[in-house]
This record gives structure tokens, C-alpha cells and sequence, in this order.
């Protein structure tokens, strides 16, 4: 098993998850963020004062997947999230040693579905 962790756009999250749910991504954490990266800030307006947004807010979706999926959710993540603008986001993936259902007490695989 597999843990994807990917930092997205807000803009593409409809399409990104429509994506996942085609490759049998029913579970899903989704977290709202703000980062700094080499997108650097921008100049927000409010009340008619100029003032600097250092963190761009982002999504952060958290997945669990058995191995053989990381390579098909890799490249729905790679067509759905990207605009080809700086601030696109990233994919981090990492091995999972356990999953367990706690209602059910189900370990591995079957406890992530």
C-alpha cells in the first residue's frame, strides 16, 4: 500500500476528483492549506488597500491505494490538476506499512476500501 499525498489548485479539484473516482478513488481526505513555493505571493485589495498575500491557499488531498493504483492516479493527477502555470502543486507519494478498519478490525488492503 501506498499513501498519495497531492497539494492542488482549488480551481481543478472538481475535475481531479471526478478523475480519482474513475480509477476507484472513493476515499478521500481534503484539506484546505496555504503554501509558499516559487509561485511567491501576490497583491490582494481590500477596502481599497493594497496588501501582500505570501501563502497562496491550496488543496490537500490524502489517499491511500494499493501499489498497483499509484501509477494510474499518478497520471489522472498529472492530466486533471495541471494548468502549466507555476503554483501547480505536487505529488508526494510514501509506503504504508498498515491500514485498519477500527469498526471492523479488517487490516491491509481491504480495510482502505
Amino acid at each position: 500500500m501506498k499513501k498519495i499525498e497531492t497539494i492542488i489548485r482549488h480551481s481543478v479539484f472538481a475535475d481531479v476528483r471526478q478523475a480519482l473516482a474513475l480509477e476507484g478513488i472513493d476515499g478521500l481526505t481534503v484539506t484546505e492549506i496555504a503554501g509558499i513555493g516559487k509561485q511567491e505571493g501576490r497583491v490582494g485589495l481590500f477596502r481599497g488597500n493594497a496588501y501582500r498575500m505570501e501563502f497562496s491557499p491550496k488543496l490537500k488531498l490524502e489517499m491511500v491505494v494499493e501499489d498497483e493504483k499509484v501509477e494510474d492516479i499518478i497520471q489522472a493527477l498529472l492530466d486533471y490538476a495541471s494548468t502549466g502555470e507555476v503554483g501547480d502543486g505536487k505529488i508526494f507519494i510514501y509506503p504504508l506499512e498498515e491500514a485498519i478498519r477500527i469498526r471492523t478490525k479488517e487490516r491491509g488492503t481491504v480495510a482502505i476500501g
